[in-house]
């Protein structure tokens, strides 16, 4: 099914709701960054579908197509520049093909991948991610003027983050390889940083540089695993 095709979604975009018409598919892990975007597709007219790693969004996109794609570019099977990559030349193309990281390096990542543009973590700004779709649309999927009627910005719901606590909670308790550490640790950075939470964020960024540099692991991962354990208690206790 093509989400994007004009019997399934004809272009009716105005001023007011600039992406209306438009579906979009979210391939991201974390739930409080996918609640933002949830947000400001609502705000700017979009339907969201959501897949939260690479197997998923595949299956999904052996179903329907969407007129615009996000992948994260860290997933916990894989980096989201292979999808790009596979998507960048299949006929017929996905219109907008977006990066999303907080790591700004990962921007370059996903441009050499062949994607369109790329959305920068955190994500508040309706205006930014709306102005970011629609200069990369074609012409008749645009409103008459590429402009954000106004910038609100977005809070995403708390009990998404309190999801994502649980979904790494569930990974640190596994197998401790060091693929895992790198998912949990590279995960925790981002969601947190989103989330403002600055003392988790440097504790999953000590983590991931001890990784790097081969130091020791044992007890920076506990102390990650600590601080994401007092979040989920705190809010067992509300």
């Amino acid at each position: 099914m093509d989400d994007s095709g004009p019997f399934a979604s004809p272009p009716l975009a105005t001023r007011m709701r600039p992406l209306l018409g438009q579906t979009i598919l979210v391939v991201e892990d974390s739930r409080f960054a996918c609640d933002a975007i949830r947000l400001m597709c609502l705000h700017s007219g979009a339907r969201i579908r959501r897949a939260d790693c690479l197997k998923s969004a595949r299956r999904h996109l052996q179903i329907y197509r969407p007129s615009v794609l996000i992948v994260d570019m860290g997933l916990p099977d894989g980096s989201g520049a292979e999808l790009i990559a596979e998507l960048t030349h299949a006929v017929p193309r996905i219109s907008v093909i977006l990066g999303l990281s907080g790591d700004d390096n990962a921007k370059a990542l996903a441009l050499r991948a062949g994607a369109d543009g790329f959305l920068a973590k955190p994500l508040t700004s309706v205006a930014y991610f709306q102005k970011t779709i629609l200069e990369l649309l074609p012409e008749d999927r645009r409103p008459c003027r590429l402009e954000a009627v106004r910038d609100n910005i977005v809070h995403p719901d708390p009990l998404a983050y309190q999801d994502d606590m649980a979904h790494v909670a569930d990974v640190l308790t596994g197998p401790s390889d060091q693929r895992t550490l790198d998912y949990a640790a590279q995960f925790l950075q981002s969601v947190a940083r989103d989330a403002d939470d600055t003392a988790l964020a440097e504790a999953a960024r000590q983590l991931a540089t001890s990784r790097t540099q081969g130091g020791p692991l044992t007890a920076q991962a506990a102390r990650v695993a600590g601080l994401v354990q007092q979040r989920l208690e705190r809010q067992e206790a509300i």
